[in-house]
C-alpha cells in the first residue's frame, strides 16, 4: 500500500511575509538580512526573493557583495515576531489536515495523508486545497511535493517553486529522479558534490545505476543512505508531536463566504469531530474552548469559555460553542473561516472527570 506523504515548503517566506505587508515591494527585490550601508556592511543574507536572486543572490552571500550586485534592491532587517506569528498560522492549517504532522523548521513541515487518500489524484487535490487555504488565509504562497517517501516529498517540493504542486507516485520515482543533480538528496552539498564527481557520479540516475554494495564500498554508511533515497526506499514515518502543547486547533475556510447558520453549525460539528479524534487518541483533557471567527474583509474575532475542571467530552464542546456563536447573531457579515481551539491542556485531569460538579458545570 502506498503512502501520501506532502513536504510543504514556504515560498522566500520571510520576504514573501514582507511584500504580503508592503504591497509596493511587489515585483521588487527584497534581501532579508544585515544592513548593507551601501556596500560597506557586515553580515550576510538571511534570505531573499526570486526577484533578488535573478542578480546572483542567494542565502548566505556577504551582504557588501549582495548590494554590489543589487544596489537598487529592497534591504530589510529580519522581523521574526512577525515572521513567527505567520509561521505558526500555517503551521496550524497545515496540521488541521492530517494528525501526522511534523513541522521541520519555520517554513517547512511534513504530512501523512496516507488515511485520507486512496490515491495520488485524491492527494493531489488535498495538497490544492491546503494550499489554496494557506493563500487565502495567510496571504502568502507555499510548494507541495507528494511522494511515497518524505526524502521524495521534499525533493518535489522545490521542483516546481514558486507555488506549485510535483506529484511523484512509486512508479515514476526513478524517471523523475534520473537527470536531477546529486545535491537534491538531501546530506549532499558543495563539498560531498565534488567526491561524488571525481568517482564519476553527478545525476541522482548515476546513483540509481550503482549497486548499493557498491555505493557502500565508495562512501560507507553515507552511500547506503543516499542509494536507498535514490531508489525510494526511505522509510521514515512523518514524526507526530509528543511533547507538550499549549493547544489543540483546527481552523476550516470557506469556499464562499457564507451567512448560512445550517452550513456554519455544520462545519464546527466536523471540525469538533475531528479535534477530539486527536484529543482521545492522546488522551488529552482540555479546560478552555475558544470559537474564532473570520469574516469577510478579513476582520478576526474569538470568544472563549472554560470549564470549572477539565475535561474531554465534545457534545459540552460543541454546546459551547453554539453559546459563543450566538454573541455574533448581531454581526452583519458573511463568515469566511471558523475554527475551534481547545486549550489549558493536561495529560491527567487532577480532578476526575466524572465527578458530580464537572456534570453540572455548563
Amino acid at each position: 500500500m502506498s503512502r501520501f506523504i506532502l513536504h510543504c515548503d514556504l515560498d522566500c517566506f520571510f520576504a514573501a511575509v514582507e511584500e504580503r505587508d508592503n504591497p509596493e515591494y511587489l515585483g521588487k527585490p527584497i534581501i532579508i538580512g544585515a544592513d548593507p550601508k551601501d556596500g560597506k556592511g557586515r553580515g550576510v543574507v538571511s534570505t531573499c526573493n526570486y526577484e533578488a536572486r535573478e542578480f546572483g543572490l542567494h542565502s548566505a552571500m556577504p551582504i557588501s557583495q549582495a548590494y554590489k550586485r543589487c544596489p537598487h534592491g529592497i534591504y530589510l532587517h529580519p522581523n521574526f515576531e512577525k515572521y513567527q506569528k505567520a509561521s505558526k498560522e500555517v503551521m496550524e492549517i497545515l496540521n488541521s489536515y492530517s494528525d501526522k504532522f511534523q513541522q521541520v523548521s519555520i517554513d517547512e513541515a511534513y504530512l501523512d495523508v496516507s488515511d485520507k487518500c486512496i490515491n495520488f489524484k485524491e492527494a493531489r487535490d488535498l495538497a490544492e486545497e491546503l494550499k489554496n487555504e494557506v493563500q487565502k488565509n495567510v496571504g502568502i504562497t507555499i510548494s507541495v511535493g507528494c511522494a511515497p517517501t518524505k526524502s521524495i516529498a521534499k525533493i518535489a517540493s522545490d521542483y516546481k517553486k514558486p507555488n506549485g504542486i510535483t506529484i511523484v507516485e512509486q512508479s515514476k520515482i526513478k524517471d523523475f529522479l534520473k537527470n536531477l543533480d546529486i545535491t537534491r538528496i538531501s546530506g549532499i552539498g558543495k563539498k560531498s558534490k565534488l567526491y561524488y564527481n571525481k568517482k564519476g557520479i553527478k545525476t541522482i540516475g548515476d546513483i540509481i545505476n550503482l549497486s548499493l554494495p557498491k555505493m557502500v564500498q565508495l562512501f560507507g554508511k553515507n552511500g547506503e543512505w543516499v542509494w536507498n533515497v535514490a531508489n525510494g526506499l526511505d522509510t521514515r514515518e512523518v514524526k507526530e508531536f509528543h511533547g507538550y502543547r499549549k493547544s489543540i486547533s483546527k481552523e476550516r475556510t470557506f469556499y464562499e463566504d457564507t451567512d448560512d447558520l445550517n452550513v456554519i453549525l455544520s462545519k464546527l460539528e466536523e471540525i469538533n469531530n475531528r479535534i477530539h479524534k486527536n484529543v482521545i487518541k492522546n488522551k488529552i483533557y482540555y479546560k478552555t474552548v475558544t470559537l474564532k471567527i473570520r469574516l469577510e474583509g478579513f476582520i478576526t474575532f474569538t470568544r472563549s469559555k472554560s470549564f470549572t475542571h477539565h475535561i474531554q467530552d465534545k457534545s459540552r464542546v460543541l454546546k459551547v460553542i453554539n453559546e459563543l456563536l450566538s454573541q455574533f447573531s448581531t454581526v452583519n457579515k458573511k463568515v469566511r473561516l471558523i475554527g475551534i481551539r481547545l486549550s489549558n491542556l493536561e495529560k491527567a485531569p487532577s480532578v476526575a472527570q466524572t465527578t458530580l460538579l464537572s456534570y453540572l458545570e455548563i
